[in-house]
């Protein structure tokens, strides 16, 4: 029994930090916003808005996330992957076309600060010029001011990357509602989590990919418009927020 009690005081702090990282209350979410103002966590605004991003595109699902995201008069950011985007930059294409923005996730799926500078800024010029050509097949000559938003891969920023993401002119974007759902593969138990975490000003963190995916976001989205959230991009929740 002694054992016991002293394996679980050893677990306590690690299961507290999982805990903070799955549900982070929104003062932790408020400090991080203060302590690293040059990363988008979340906006305050008191408008019942809230950002929808989606990690990891394109993918087989995409399209099917178009029409879920079209029926609840929803927008959203998607952050590309640019190894998923060969075969499919006919997708990017209408994900800008129905209201949408696009991302930089850089090239693979991968813990971002693990790479050198030189690798990583080599993969988000890659991934920006096919971010390029997607916006400059439907916009025109607009392409040249479409949004420069980079997520690096797993999450985890370091001072070297803010530093090289400054210079390349890109605004770092985390968010606070993330239902871990590459780890959760269970639309029920996403969509809730989703739910219990909106506030205004949020940013929601999903990801494409998924065979789950399309389920959770056809669960959670009547319910936030029932709630009386517009759900938008990055964009258009800076634009809420006040100067």
């Amino acid at each position: 029994m002694v054992l016991l009690l002293l394996l679980l005081l050893l677990l306590l702090p690690a299961l507290a930090a999982l805990y903070l990282v799955y549900r982070p209350p929104p003062q932790l979410i408020q400090y991080l916003q203060h302590r690293w103002p040059d990363i988008l966590w979340q906006v305050p605004t008191s408008a019942k808005v809230i950002a929808l991003t989606i990690d990891d595109g394109p993918s087989i699902y995409t399209r099917e996330i178009l029409d879920i995201l079209k029926a609840n008069n929803a927008t959203a950011t998607f952050f590309i992957i640019g190894s998923h985007v060969c075969g499919r930059e006919d997708v990017l294409r209408d994900i800008i076309s129905n209201g949408n923005e696009l991302g930089n996730h850089a090239m693979h799926d991968e813990p971002s600060f693990k790479l050198s500078d030189c690798e990583l800024e080599s993969q988000i010029h890659a991934v920006e010029q096919m971010i390029h050509n997607a916006y400059k097949n439907v916009t025109g000559p607009e392409a040249e001011s479409f949004p420069k938003y980079f997520r690096p891969g797993s999450g985890f920023v370091t001072a070297r990357m803010r530093k090289l993401l400054h210079q390349l002119g890109y605004s770092l974007v985390l968010g606070g509602i993330d239902p871990h759902d590459p780890q959760i593969p269970f639309a029920c138990v996403n969509s809730a989590h989703i739910l219990s975490m909106a506030r205004p000003g949020g940013i929601i963190i999903c990801h494409d990919g998924r065979s789950w995916s399309p389920s959770m976001l056809r669960a959670v989205l009547p319910k936030l418009r029932q709630r009386g959230y517009k759900i938008i991009t990055i964009t258009e929740l800076l634009k809420s927020s006040p100067p």
